[in-house]
């Protein structure tokens, strides 16, 4: 992919990049913490990652293309090796939302296994209670290292979105402007 209508598939595609990414990982982070949100996100939470994971090196191939066609320089260079380390990230970020997603699935508000006609003060309405603590009891250390997982994988994706945009938009327009504005008397 090199020109979509006349520019650069570069230029255009890095908004994908630069909404997807941030909007994945705070879905996720959201997700990661509160099950419920999960379980409202349903599929919704690992289709934005897998977008936003495809949308990555889809990018980054425009963006060679565009490397080779621009002149070279020193912010050239360092915003295509930042660029180059975004796949992992997005990787990450799609990997946890299935994750997520997967394990949030499985959790209802009814016990799976449970008797629907036992009376709410019988002994198997008791122990499926029971049964239904310990479960996620078990499951909680599981979700807090997914959360944690979650939060450290979200943070350091929208840190390097940030970084890599930063490094374009020097590229982009270190010598392409003016400070002073040209024609008008005031400077303004």
């Amino acid at each position: 992919m090199s020109l979509v209508n006349g520019l650069p598939a570069h230029v255009l595609l890095v908004h994908v990049v630069v909404v997807l990414i941030p909007l994945t990982a705070l879905a996720l982070v959201a997700a990661a913490i509160w099950p419920r949100a999960a379980r409202r996100l349903g599929v919704l939470l690992p289709a934005l990652a897998f977008a936003a994971l495809v949308s990555v090196p889809l990018t980054t191939q425009a963006g060679e293309w565009l490397e080779r066609h621009v002149e070279s320089d020193a912010l050239v260079r360092r915003h295509t090796e930042l660029g180059d380390g975004l796949l992992p990230w997005a990787l990450g970020l799609f990997v946890l939302a299935a994750v997520v997603w997967w394990t949030a699935r499985g959790t209802k508000r009814a016990v799976p296994g449970a008797d629907p006609t036992a009376a709410a003060g019988s002994a198997d309405a008791v122990d499926t209670a029971g049964s239904a603590r310990g479960s996620r009891a078990a499951a909680l250390p599981v979700r807090i290292v997914v959360a944690v997982l979650s939060l450290a994988v979200a943070a350091g994706a929208v840190v390097d979105v940030y970084r890599i945009g930063d490094s374009g938009a020097k590229a982009a327009w270190h010598d392409a402007y003016s400070k002073s504005a040209h024609g008008s008397q005031d400077g303004s």
